[in-house]
């Protein structure tokens, strides 16, 4: 008899600890697609801030080949304040929108054939605490930060291999693009002092990407005058003139003469789609001058406008008008249903939410990113060449500054047969990838390019 107990408490303990817990639920179906997922889709919360009942909303896609084994990525969207669920339907998940004029039908959900989920899990964090379906208890907005969501995120991440520990043993590798580029170093580095601690259960660390960053303003907003001349936006005479008066720094004016440089420049590339300068200017942005400063950076945020407003919906040609078709969906009723969100919620769901406050209190992510570096962690860091953002120029100067050798020096990569970039690999394990056509959500536009890239080397093969 004993033996029989002790069989089937075991069967028991591993039904529950492959099980979802009480807040995740497994998603079969979703409105808008038709028939099942052909893949496992799970959505939960993960309470991160016990005291204000804060709860992280996320999405778990396993990975199409081999999820025992096969690396487990987790991806934040930049902003600040933006849903993991942009990652998902618009750059590396299995599900894209059919982009079609809106006619008051929920919107068509279609599969993705360059999805990263062909290679790896994914596990999408709604970041921080009032972004997407992402929640806090009480009345006042959530105030959240730099700090604040770098230590939840590393909460949540382990809070969820607790709840799915058949995980554990997997390579965890964290990623994200835009203003995440920020946070990424600084949530790594907590993994990492921790390992390095001791404390247990041990992360399977191995690395993290980063694309587009946007990390450091005094890096972002100098590479801006220099970029916007090699792409050939301004006059010889107006970038000497500049450079001259500002000194090279484009982030303080420090006289009347760099602040009219500045002035004509910004009226030069105001007409200019900022997150992929090949695409018409739908929508304003934030280098519409003089209305706004040239170092208000604010990555993916600056897309989200009140759409639903009649005089500004984007024409249906326009890569906005998909943002648009999101916010149609996710906030039908039966989505969020299928979804499983908290039941109540009444605040409507933006892809990006303007109005959450929120400190910026990591001034760079450099330094982590300089710190975790020496480690030697598998590291990819890509830009698309087309992004006026956060220019490939930031992650190149990034790269001088971690000073390591370089073991492949620039060169093109290929897919199909046809340049898709260039790239070069450092010492510390760290390789850098420039997207020919990209823009600031390089995946975006350049889906089938991004996947091949991410394929290789998180198989460890060279571009």
């Amino acid at each position: 008899m004993l033996p029989s107990l002790v069989l089937l408490f075991a069967v028991t303990l591993l039904f529950f600890s492959n099980a979802p817990s009480a807040s995740s639920a497994i998603v079969k179906t979703l409105p808008g697609f038709d028939g099942f997922l052909p893949f496992h889709l799970e959505t939960g919360y993960i309470t991160v801030d016990e005291e204000n009942n804060g709860q992280l909303f996320y999405y778990f896609i396993k990975s199409e080949r081999n999820p025992e084994e096969d690396p487990l990525l987790t991806w934040i969207s930049g902003g600040p304040g933006c849903s993991s669920f942009f990652g998902l339907a618009f750059e590396i998940g299995p599900l894209h929108f059919d982009i079609k004029k809106y006619d008051g039908e929920i919107p068509k959900l279609v599969l993705h054939p360059y999805s990263w989920t062909k290679v790896s899990n994914i596990l999408f964090i709604d970041i921080p605490i009032g972004a997407g379906f992402s929640f806090a208890r009480g009345s006042e907005p959530y105030m959240g930060g730099d700090i604040k969501s770098s230590k939840q995120v590393y909460k949540f991440i382990r809070k969820w291999l607790d709840e799915h520990p058949q995980f554990l043993l997997n390579p965890l590798y964290i990623g994200g693009d835009s203003y995440s580029g920020k946070l990424i170093p600084v949530i790594t580095n907590e993994v990492i002092e921790d390992i390095e601690a001791g404390l247990a259960p041990p992360l399977n660390l191995k690395g993290y990407v980063i694309g587009n960053p946007i990390m450091d303003p005094r890096l972002d907003t100098n590479a801006l005058i220099p970029y916007v001349h090699r792409m050939g936006f301004i006059s010889d005479e107006l970038y000497e003139s500049a450079m001259k008066s500002c000194m090279g720094d484009f982030q303080h004016f420090s006289n009347l003469k760099c602040a009219n440089d500045i002035n004509v420049i910004c009226r030069c590339i105001s007409g200019i789609n900022e997150q992929f300068i090949l695409e018409p200017k739908c929508l304003q942005g934030y280098f519409d001058c003089p209305t706004r400063k040239l170092n208000d950076r604010r990555s993916l945020m600056d897309r989200s406008i009140e759409l639903t407003t009649p005089s500004i919906v984007p024409n249906p040609k326009c890569r906005e008008y998909g943002y648009l078709l999101v916010e149609y969906w996710a906030n039908n009723e039966t989505v969020r249903e299928a979804l499983h969100t908290q039941k109540g919620m009444t605040k409507a769901w933006e892809y990006c939410t303007r109005s959450l406050p929120y400190v910026t209190d990591i001034p760079s992510g450099l330094p982590y990113l300089i710190n975790i570096s020496t480690r030697g962690y598998h590291a990819l860091l890509y830009s698309g060449d087309h992004d006026m953002v956060s220019t490939y120029l930031v992650a190149q100067e990034a790269l001088t500054l971690l000073n390591s050798s370089i073991v492949d020096d620039w060169r093109p990569w290929s897919v199909d047969g046809q340049v898709a970039g260039f790239t070069r690999s450092y010492a510390n394990n760290l390789t850098f990838a420039l997207i020919k056509g990209g823009g600031h959500t390089t995946p975006e536009n350049r889906p089938e390019e991004c996947y091949a890239m991410f394929e290789r080397w998180i198989s460890h093969k060279p571009l």
